[in-house]
This record gives C-alpha cells, structure tokens and sequence, in this order.
C-alpha cells in the first residue's frame, strides 16, 4: 500500500472533491484484535485498530514498580543466652550466707507534680548561672568598647590638636617665608587685621593732636610692611619664575603618554620630544651656580654646537656670547662679574628653546599660539589695565554681567583696599571639587562656580559655620551634596564639619535622620542659593533642570 492516497469525497450532491491522505506506517506489531470467518465465501475479516499512535503517558518521576516492593525475603534465626544461672534459697541442710545481702526500702513516692517542681527549681539555677555567665560577658564587651572609644577619641583629639599646630605652623612659616600667592594674601590680610585693631585702639584711646601723630606713626609703619612685603615678593617671583622656566621645560620633554585597554600605560618618545628634552638638559646645565670652569667650558661648547645649526640673527648672538664668556674665564675674570652676561646667554637661549622652529614640541604647551589668527578668539579687553588678555584671565562671578577687570587687577585692588584672604575659600572650592570628581556622575555645576561665588554662599547665606555644630573654623568646614543621590549644587548642599560630612554621606534616609525644623532650615537656604546663582544664564539652565527633575519625583 503506498504511503499516500487520494480520496475523492462528496461534498454536495454533484460535486467531488480528492483529498490527499498521507498513511502513517506503525512503529510496532498489529497486535490480534480477533475477527471472523464468512462461512461462504471462506474470507477471514479481522478486528482492527486505528492508526493513530498510543498516547504516552506522562512520566510523573516516581518508580511505580520496583522488585524490592513485589519481593520479600524471610529469615528465621534462633537466639538462645550462652550461660545457663540459677538462684539458691536457704532450706533444710542447705545454709546460704546473708551477710552480703542488702536490704532495699522503697523511698518517699514522687508525684508528677512534685517532679516537675524540682525540674523547674533546676533549671532556675541553671538560668542563673547562664544568666550571670552573660552579663559578665556583656559587661566586660562594653568595658572594653568603652576603652576603645576613649583610645580612639583621645587619638582623634591629639591628631586634630598636631594637625592645628602644624596648620599654625605652616601659616607662621607662609608669613616668615612668603612663595606663593596665597602667602602674600595672608600676609596683607593680616596687615590689614593689624591696622584695624591699631586704629580702633588709637581711636578708643587718644583724641585730638595726639591721635593724629599716633595715625601718622601708623601710616609709616604699614608704609614699612607694605615695603617689606614688596621686597620678599621680589625675590619669591624670581624663583617662582626659574622654577616655572624649568617645570615648563620638562613639561616639553615629557614623552607622549596614552592609557591602553588593560589599563597599562604605554609612553612613546618621538623626535621632538627628544629635541626638546635635549634643550632643557643644555639649559638646567647652564643654569647651574657654582659649578668648575672646565665643565662650565665643556656645557657652553655643547650650547654652541647645539645653536649653530640654525643660523639666524639670535643665534648668532648667542654664540658671540659664549665665546665672550670663554675668552673672559680663560683671563680667569671673577665668576660675580660673569653674572650678567650669564643671565643674558640663559635668557637668549630660552627664547631659542621656545621658538617652534628650532623646538617644535613647544608650539603646543605656549600660550600664546604661533599663528597670529587665533588670538582674536577669546580676547577681551580689561578696562583697568588696558590690556587684550584671553577670556581665562578674567574672574566672572555670579552676580556679574559684563567682563570687568582682569585677575591681576582684582588682585593689585584687593592688595590696596579691602586685603581679604581667600586661601580658606579656594581649600574649600578645591576638595569639593575633588569630592565630586570621585563620583564620575559627569558633574558640571561646581567647575561652574568661582571661589567669590563660594565665599557669597558661606558667608551670606550659611553664615560662617556648620549647619550641625555651628563650628566657624573654615580650615575645618567642607561642602557636600545634602542629597547624595543629586548632582551638587548651590541649591544641593550643606555646610558641615569633616567628621560631620563623612557621617552625613553615610545616611540612606535624611527625613528619619533630621528633625523637620531642621530639614526647614537647610531648604531654606537652599531658596535664598537659587535666587542668587538664578542670575547666571548656563545656571538658570541647570536649576530649572533640576526643578523638572523634583517634579517628575
């Protein structure tokens, strides 16, 4: 029988149709169904099944049947004790000895009640000794947290006492050895602190002709600081300015430096950088004070052999120098009268080194770029000094609509009026800033926010101090997010202490862990931030951004 056949089936009364029936072979053997026999014909008809394949039960995991459960083994094993005893009474003709003998009384009868109270007095006594066991243990594990906590507070308190000894001694040492900008600052602010106790004293204490010649005295005498001052700034931007000459130097002669993708980093020297790092040898050479005549020879040939390879008018010049310099150390001339003409071969050979055509790697660290066409960008012009300077040298605080003055007129005008110190403020700026980077959250508003704008908000709107303990020590006080799950800004933020801080970063939730006036106080000065950084376009932008951002929450 074929595996598929057509069948033509009626549908109507004078319509066909051949359907196509595909014949499914069975996997197994036709079992006898039995049938019967036509007595006439002799044809045998057997009973059929149908095709269709058995259904399968489904295997519910369990073994139904087992051997173990259909199967039981017997085993008969007699037992019998190995020795044989037997008791012995005492009769007639017989004596057994009862001097070993015990007599057995029965005791006093035990209820169940009676029992049970003698089990509960036990463990009574148990419990007590447990009990007692505990407390001694949860005593002597408060004791010795008790101990550690006094340790750590009196370590804690003597790390802070030598940080404030070391930060006064640091301060005592910036007003004896002024460097830096900030150090000068701190000298004429404590100028200025000086003159205003000594014109309050003058004006509490003296009157008329008296008090005039006491003013005078005083004007000579801040005249005299303020000279003193100048000249230790003389001298500390002379070696601020060989100290930038030599970083600026190495920063040309650094190799080229990428990070790989396994975190590695790789460093690539190329021709410029060894040309450049070349030319920084030859000038910390040449530099260099004290130093014998052969080897100062030795170092002003190799700078002439280096600047002949390009001939024009400056390096012309520096070779005439050299060779002036080595006529005048061969008549053996004292090395103090060779100090300008020293001067003057370094400061040649500087501008050797920076000019992009004998140094290329140079062009791209100068700030003021080769190509003429690009200082037109991003130049403003300050009113104060009348110069043309790029859009960096200008302070633009929030509360500011035009460019104003630039920074160095900012700082000759703080200088000689108001003489306020803004290292505190800048400390405060610089960690927060580095507290925000940590989260790499992209965070934008505080690289926004200038230290006059910092200086506003601690002082006008949290008044100096932590919002917690009311501690007034800037050195000691940071900014962090009062939601640490947003973006810092000024209206995101808290004053505190750093211990405070650390605890306060720590909280999940800040409605169970502050009060509601509290929490009051602190969006309060939250509203007054807005106000003021509202003024600011690119700040507008972000506090109406994060005002959608509240709402959708």
């Amino acid at each position: 029988m074929p595996d598929v056949i057509t069948v033509r089936v009626q549908t109507d009364s004078h319509s066909f149709q051949d359907v196509v029936v595909k014949i499914e072979r069975p996997t197994y053997h036709k079992p006898f169904l039995g049938g019967y026999k036509n007595r006439i014909t002799g044809v045998e008809l057997h009973n059929a099944g149908s095709q269709t394949i058995p259904k399968k039960r489904p295997d519910k995991g369990i073994q139904l049947f087992c051997r173990e459960t259909q199967t039981v083994f017997e085993k008969n094993k007699p037992q019998q004790t190995k020795n044989t005893t037997s008791t012995q009474m005492t009769k007639i003709g017989l004596y057994v000895s009862n001097m070993t003998d015990k007599l057995v009384s029965p005791g006093k009868y035990l209820t169940a009640e009676e029992y049970h109270k003698r089990r509960l007095e036990a463990v009574i006594v148990l419990q007590t000794y447990f009990r007692r066991w505990h407390a001694i243990n949860v005593v002597q594990n408060l004791r010795e947290e008790k101990r550690l906590r006094l340790a750590w507070e009196a370590q804690e308190e003597l790390r802070k006492k030598k940080e404030k000894e070391e930060k006064l001694r640091r301060e005592h040492e910036r007003r004896l050895n002024p460097k830096t900008k900030e150090d000068f600052e701190l000298l004429y602010h404590a100028v200025e602190l000086w003159r205003q106790e000594e014109t309050e004293r003058i004006n509490r204490t003296l009157t008329g002709a008296e008090r005039k010649a006491a003013f005078c005295g005083l004007l000579e005498q801040e005249a005299q600081l303020i000279a003193s001052i100048g000249r230790h700034k003389l001298n500390a931007d002379e070696k601020n300015q060989q100290k930038a000459i030599l970083h600026f130097l190495d920063k040309c002669a650094q190799p080229k430096r990428w990070k790989a993708y396994d975190g590695k980093i790789t460093e690539m020297d190329t021709q410029y950088t060894l040309r450049a790092r070349e030319l920084f040898e030859i000038y910390r050479s040449i530099s260099m004070n004290d130093i014998p005549n052969n080897e100062r020879i030795d170092v002003l040939l190799t700078l002439r052999h280096t600047v002949k390879e390009h001939e024009c008018n400056l390096t012309r010049e520096i070779v005439e120098l050299i060779d002036r310099e080595v006529d005048l150390m061969s008549r053996e001339v004292k090395e103090c009268n060779l100090e300008g003409l020293r001067k003057r071969i370094c400061t040649l050979f500087l501008q050797y080194i920076k000019t992009p055509k004998f140094n290329p790697e140079v062009a791209r660290i100068l700030k003021v770029p080769p190509d003429p066409l690009k200082l037109y960008k991003n130049v403003n012009f300050c009113h104060s000094c009348e110069n043309y300077l790029p859009s960096t040298e200008f302070p633009v605080p929030a509360n500011s609509h035009t460019i104003g003055r630039c920074r160095l007129c900012c700082k000759l005008d703080n200088e000689a009026w108001r003489r306020e110190a803004f290292l505190k403020y800048k400390l405060i700026l610089e960690n927060l800033r580095k507290s925000e980077a940590d989260y790499q959250d992209d965070a934008k508003i505080v690289f926004l926010v200038q230290h006059q704008d910092l200086q506003y908000m601690i002082e006008n709107i949290w008044g100096c101090q932590s919002a917690l303990s009311a501690c007034s020590d800037l050195y000691d006080l940071v900014m962090v997010r009062w939601d640490k799950r947003c973006e810092w800004s000024p209206w995101n933020t808290i004053l505190l202490t750093k211990d405070e801080a650390d605890a306060h970063l720590r909280l999940c939730n800040l409605q169970e862990a502050y009060e509601v006036a509290f929490i009051r106080r602190i969006k309060h000065k939250h509203i007054r931030a807005k106000n003021y950084f509202v003024q600011i376009p690119v700040m507008a932008s972000f506090l109406h951004k994060s005002d959608n951002q509240a709402n959708a929450n």
